[in-house]
C-alpha cells in the first residue's frame, strides 16, 4: 500500500508497515519539547500521574526552552521560569535552555532547529500548536496538550490518530517580490482556518524546494492555522546539509510513495502570485496588498517564529537601508544566534543591526516578546487600538496585547516597506 510521508513517520513509530489515515495508533515520541508557558503545568500532571520522584522516560529526549514570557518582571512569568529551573536540575535534564545564561536560545521553534533536534523521519512534539514548525525537517510535529505531554514525559508515547493528507505544490521560480509568507497565506485565505482540521499539509514543487530551510520553517510553522495536524516538507540536500551541519544524530529520511493517496491537491503557479496580508482578525482574512494599499499604520513589527529568522531580516533590511522608518517598528530576533547574526550579516558594508538602528527601529532581546501579547512590560506589545502590520502568524483580538487593536499579517518585505510610509505598502514600490 502506497503511503504519503507522514503516514510512513507514523508507521515506523508504531511498529507497523502501514497505517490508515483515521486510525488511531501509539507512536513512540523521538523528541518531546516544552516552555515556560506550557511546561509548568505538564510537570505538575506528570507528577500527579507518574508520582512526585518519578523520572522522566529519557531525559535525552526532552528539550526545555523558555522564550515566551521571560524578559518581564511579572511575578507569575518569574515563577514559571523557576519552576522549570528546579524541574530540569532534579530530573537532570541535558536540553535546559535557561534564561540569563549562555545556553539562553529565544524562540523554541527556532531553536529546536539551530540546535539539531529537527531530524528527518523522526517525530518531534511539543506544548505548543506552532511545533508544526518542524516539518520543514522532513519529520512528523504537532503540538498537544499539557495531559498529552505529561503521558510522553512518563512513557515516552502519545495516542495519535493518523491524518489524512493535503498536498500543496508551488511550481516556477519565486519573484524577488515574494516570500514563504505570501505562499502560505494564499494558501489559508484559500482553504480558510479550518480547511486543514486534522490533517496534514504536505508541501512541495520546486518553488518549495528552492527555498532557505529558514524559509521552508515559515510554510509549515502556519499550517496550525488552517487547522492542520501537521506541515511537512520532505528532506533533501539542502534539509540534510542544515541538520548534519548541527548534528551527528542518527535518522532516516522518509518520502511519500509516487502513488501515495491524498486528501486533495492544491497546485500554484508562484509567478502569478502577489503580495498578499492577512486582514484582522483572523489568518485567513487574505487580501492582496494591491487591496489595501494606503491602510493607516501605527506601528509595524518583524520577529516571531515565523518573521525573526535571519532570511526575514535580510529581506527587512534590504528595503529599510538608507531609509527611515516613521512608525514605530519592532526588531525582534528569534534566537540568540540570530541576535549575533544581525551584528555580522552585513549589506554593502553595514551589519543588519546596525541598518535597523540607522532606520529608526527599536531593537529587542530574542525570545517571542509580543507575538503572543504577554505581560504589560513586553517589548514591542500593542497598548492600544492601534493598526500593526506584523510578520507574526496570528493576529486574532488581542494576540499581540490590546484587543482593540487591527493587525496585518504580511512578509517582512510588506512589513518593511509599509513601515518606511505609515501605511500598508506593496514592496515592489521600494525594491530596486
Amino acid at each position: 500500500m502506497a503511503l504519503t510521508v507522514t503516514e510512513k513517520i507514523l508507521a515506523r513509530h508504531s511498529g507497523r508497515e502501514r497505517v490508515v489515515p483515521g486510525e488511531s495508533i501509539w507512536v513512540d515520541v523521538d523528541i518531546l519539547m516544552t516552555h515556560d508557558v506550557c511546561g509548568p503545568p505538564t510537570v505538575d500532571i506528570f507528577k500527579r500521574e507518574f508520582g512526585e520522584n518519578a523520572r522522566v522516560w529519557d531525559p535525552d529526549k526532552l528539550v526545555v526552552l523558555p522564550d515566551h514570557y521571560i524578559f518581564t518582571k511579572n511575578h507569575h512569568a518569574n515563577r514559571n521560569v523557576r519552576l522549570l529551573r528546579a524541574f530540569a536540575q532534579e530530573q537532570s535534564l541535558p536540553h535546559y535552555y535557561d534564561v540569563g545564561t549562555p545556553r539562553y536560545k529565544g524562540v523554541c521553534h527556532v531553536a529546536l532547529a539551530e540546535e539539531g533536534f529537527n531530524r528527518p523521519g523522526s517525530v518531534l512534539i511539543g506544548t505548543d500548536s506552532h511545533t508544526c514548525t518542524s516539518g520543514a525537517f522532513g519529520l512528523f510535529s504537532t503540538g498537544v496538550g499539557n495531559t498529552d505531554a505529561a503521558l510522553i514525559m512518563g512513557t515516552g508515547k502519545i495516542w495519535l490518530r493518523v491524518p489524512q493528507t493535503m498536498r500543496f505544490i508551488f511550481e516556477g521560480t519565486l519573484p524577488p517580490y515574494l516570500m514563504a509568507k505570501d505562499l502560505i497565506l494564499a494558501v489559508i485565505g484559500d482553504i480558510g482556518c479550518d480547511g486543514a482540521t486534522y490533517r496534514a499539509m504536505e508541501f512541495d514543487g520546486e518553488a518549495v524546494y528552492a527555498l532557505s530551510m529558514q524559509e521552508r520553517m515559515t510554510l509549515t510553522n502556519m499550517a496550525i492555522e488552517a487547522g492542520g495536524k501537521n506541515g511537512i516538507i520532505a528532506a533533501d540536500q539542502v534539509t540534510l546539509d542544515y541538520v548534519r551541519a548541527r548534528t551527528d544524530a542518527a535518522f532516516e529520511t522518509v518520502f511519500s510513495d509516487t502513488d501515495a493517496r491524498y486528501h486533495s491537491e492544491y497546485r500554484y503557479d508562484v509567478s502569478e502570485l502577489e503580495p498578499v496580508v492577512a486582514k484582522p482578525h483572523r489568518p485567513d482574512n487574505r487580501a492582496s496588498v494591491v487591496e489595501v494599499a494606503g491602510t493607516h499604520l501605527d506601528r509595524a513589527y518583524v520577529g516571531s517564529c515565523t518573521g525573526g529568522k535571519l532570511e526575514d531580516f535580510k529581506a527587512a533590511a534590504n528595503v529599510m537601508k538608507g531609509r527611515e522608518v516613521v512608525i514605530d517598528t519592532f526588531i525582534v530576533p528569534a534566537t540568540t544566534e540570530i541576535s549575533q547574526a544581525l551584528h555580522t550579516t552585513s549589506i554593502d558594508g553595514t551589519s543588519l543591526w546596525d541598518v535597523f538602528e540607522l532606520a529608526g527601529c527599536k531593537m529587542g532581546q530574542a525570545s517571542c516578546a509580543a507575538c503572543l501579547g504577554g505581560p504589560p512590560d513586553t517589548f514591542g506589545r500593542i497598548p492600544g487600538s492601534e493598526a500593526v502590520i506584523s510578520t507574526t502568524n496570528r493576529n486574532f483580538p488581542g494576540r499581540m496585547g490590546s484587543k482593540q487593536a487591527s493587525v496585518y499579517l504580511a512578509s517582512p518585505l510588506t512589513v518593511a516597506a509599509s513601515a518606511l510610509s505609515g501605511v500598508i505598502t506593496d514592496p515592489r514600490e521600494v525594491l530596486v
